[in-house]
């Protein structure tokens, strides 16, 4: 008993330096705590990938030949780590043989796109900006067509994973995010995704899945990181500081577009079984004693383009990905536009939502939807646009949808609840 009480007149009298303890102990228990839990679930996902890797195949059967585009300076040059501690263990134990390609500077994997061989998937460990150039790569081949059938997994290894909330359930964890995304590539399971495809006067065209960004909130984005010593206050800061340089920030745009087209009906997924022999016969003998009457060729209508003058703070250009599940009538994109007449303390409000989601708008907004649309720009505009939310230099462009033009891997616990949502 003495020595409780000695141990308790200790702790009273250096109080700084047990506090201090209590303090260092706790955190570094909940740090080990946290590593213990990271691999807790690499160890759940490689017992899960072993067993893809113990099924059996044919002889004349191969293993499957995955692509991986490598970014190693996403997430601040710990991409390299990631991948290596949770991706690629679950991919080799399920018996994928896979070729890791990294990427050394901005744009290569756009080059290296142009010289990929064939391969039966292609997975991106990276951000937006990884993916994008991949896609846009993929799309400038001139044998698209075919190689758009590959299917495409995305790791989300950046700081800005925009398409990931579309494909696999989000959590706080980024090693379950990493290791959930690497087994929905395993498991098969594919939806198709729309492409944008945005083309300015002279360059080539850019590729996106989400959309293009642009407006005042788009502006005030990209300088929120400037205010970092105001902590959780720095969003509003940032907005309110750009209402001081300039109120109102109303931006003019003429938008020409064409309206939506027709979704056609879903393919079957399975080639239907071979009709027997007799069945064949008989159709060939019908066929060659009454030929069917050639359809006469379809004359193709002009374009019937639309014109609209908005007034808005921020258009954004989107399309339905971040639902990919939903059923449609029309191929579609949206074009949304907010109104011009936000007071100082909406336009604040506003700007703290589309920091955390980009894609919300307000039930004022302007919905156009089209298969595509022309964004006139006027001359003394300037600024830039956000693709996939990568930075482009503003200026007119043409965007054309492309419906369901490239196949990505889907976990199906996502598929179940964006069903579930609708």
């Amino acid at each position: 008993m003495a020595r409780v009480v000695k141990v308790f007149r200790t702790l009273r009298n250096h109080w700084k330096k047990s506090t201090f303890a209590v303090c260092v102990l706790s955190y570094g228990g909940h740090w080990l705590y946290g590593k213990h839990c990271d691999n807790v679930l690499r160890r759940e996902a490689c017992l899960v990938a072993r067993e893809f890797g113990r099924q059996q195949i044919a002889p004349q059967e191969r293993l499957r030949k995955a692509t991986v585009i490598l970014n190693p300076a996403a997430c601040s040059g710990k991409a390299n780590n990631l991948f290596e501690k949770n991706a690629a263990p679950i991919l080799h134990l399920a018996g994928v043989e896979i070729t890791i390609v990294k990427t050394d500077y901005e744009g290569q994997a756009k080059k290296m796109m142009e010289v990929i061989e064939q391969t039966d998937m292609l997975i991106v460990a990276g951000g937006d900006g990884t993916l994008q150039e991949v896609v846009t790569g993929l799309l400038r081949r001139p044998d698209q067509e075919t190689i758009c059938n590959i299917p495409i997994g995305f790791i989300p290894l950046g700081s800005h994973n925009s398409l990931s909330p579309s494909l696999h359930l989000l959590s706080d964890n980024k090693v379950k995010d990493i290791t959930s995304a690497t087994l929905s590539i395993l498991k098969g399971e594919t939806v198709p995704l729309d492409v944008l495809q945005i083309k300015g006067e002279k360059e080539q065209p850019v590729f996106a899945l989400m959309g293009l960004r642009w407006g005042v909130f788009r502006d005030v984005a990209a300088t929120i990181s400037k205010y970092w010593y105001l902590g959780p206050l720095k969003t509003n800061a940032a907005h309110w500081f750009s209402t001081l340089r300039e109120w109102p920030q109303v931006r003019e745009v003429s938008v020409s577009y064409l309206a939506p087209s027709l979704r056609p009906p879903d393919l079957p997924t399975q080639k239907p079984p071979r009709p027997n022999l007799m069945y064949r016969i008989a159709r060939r003998l019908k066929n060659y004693w009454s030929p069917p009457v050639p359809e006469p060729p379809k004359v193709e209508e002009p374009e019937q383009w639309k014109e609209e003058q908005l007034s808005t703070l921020e258009l954004f250009v989107q399309t339905h990905n971040k639902n990919p599940v939903k059923r449609r009538i029309n191929d579609s994109l949206v074009i949304c536009s907010e109104p011009d007449n936000f007071t100082v303390g909406e336009y604040i409000t506003v700007g703290n939502k589309k920091e955390e989601d980009p894609t919300v708008f307000t039930k004022d907004s302007t919905n156009l939807e089209a298969s595509a649309c022309r964004l006139h720009l006027p001359e003394d505009a300037a600024g830039f646009y956000n693709i996939d939310n990568e930075e482009y230099e503003a200026m007119p462009v043409e965007i054309r949808l492309l419906p369901r033009k490239l196949r990505f891997f889907i976990s199906a616990e996502r598929r179940e609840e964006l069903l579930a949502q609708m």
